[in-house]
């Protein structure tokens, strides 16, 4: 029996698995930043400040930090499945608030909508390396982790491109505004809705065999032998861990706060210019997409990874 236990084979639905995952993170990226890159258009539809605004991605940053380890103890203990419906889950109902909140006395149900996304992301940013290493094989996990990445970073790419197309800004023409804001919060909101379904149907705790050997050594482990408290006691008292911490989290901060504010910045000094600001924000994620494949590529051929 111990050795029919340890037989590993690859799933086919692990390709779908990846697949549904990416595009539910693509939705939650783009929703991040779907109000930031039209921040004048938007901060004129419900007549507040630009600060209001500016909250508006930020919640996504307010909500990751003390949700962060609540959420990967969630999906510690309870598993892969859960955690995905609820960010997949979240997400849908998140985008149908912003459905609700289409007139311009409703700015407190739209942050509400984005809270609700903002929690979402937090399910689904831990979920990557999990899915990659569970259903994938071990020549397979680095590109699966890559892809289900690439999805969220792509998502703010097309959050960068596309509301200054679909939303131009006619500040004249109130119930113009409020017909294209309509057109993207129901596009998003019935794709995120179709997306819940095709992760209830296809996400499941683990396949039936293991992609690997190792995989097959963790399932036979009980469940006590880990413990999540000790896991963060022990990379806390890691000094590169936590300098990388620290570095990588400057460069995210970076990006975040020049994607929250580059409608802002661009328009400030040229008018109109809302579509050339959403190509900006585009090229910025187009090229750290092209750079981590590149570095992804360069570290496995070298390992220089110092």
């Amino acid at each position: 029996a111990g050795g029919g236990r340890l037989e590993t084979r690859l799933s086919r639905r692990r390709l779908a698995v990846l697949a549904v995952f990416s595009c539910y993170s693509l939705v939650n990226a783009f929703q991040w930043i779907q109000y930031s890159i039209i921040s004048n258009v938007f901060a004129g539809f419900y007549g507040v400040s630009f600060m209001q605004i500016d909250w508006l991605s930020m919640v996504y940053m307010v909500a990751y930090v003390p949700l962060i380890l609540p959420a990967t103890w969630l999906l510690d203990t309870r598993g892969l499945r859960l955690t995905a419906l609820l960010g997949a889950g979240l997400n849908g109902l998140g985008a149908w608030l912003k459905c609700a909140s289409l007139a311009p006395d409703r700015y407190p149900l739209t942050l509400v909508a984005q809270a609700v996304c903002a929690v979402a992301q937090v399910f689904i940013l831990g979920l990557p390396s999990r899915i990659a290493s569970v259903w994938f094989g071990p020549t397979e996990v680095s590109t699966a982790c890559a892809v289900a990445v690439l999805g969220n970073q792509l998502g703010t790419a097309i959050g960068f491109l596309l509301p200054p197309v679909l939303v131009p800004n006619t500040p004249n023409d109130i119930d113009l505004t409020a017909h294209n804001i309509s057109i993207m919060f129901y596009g998003t909101a019935i794709v995120s809705t179709l997306l819940f379904f095709l992760t209830g149907v296809v996400f499941e705790e683990k396949p039936k065999y293991p992609p690997s050997h190792s995989q097959a050594v963790l399932q036979t482990l009980p469940p006590e032998d880990y413990s999540y408290k000790q896991s963060i006691i022990n990379l806390f008292k890691n000094i590169p861990f936590v300098l990388l911490l620290i570095s990588y989290g400057i460069m995210t901060g970076a990006f975040y706060s020049v994607s929250t504010l580059l409608n802002q910045m661009i328009v400030t000094y040229y008018e109109g210019e809302e579509m050339n600001a959403g190509r900006i924000g585009l090229t910025l994620v187009v090229a750290g997409m092209v750079g981590s494949i590149i570095c992804g590529l360069w570290l496995d051929f070298t390992k220089t990874y110092k």
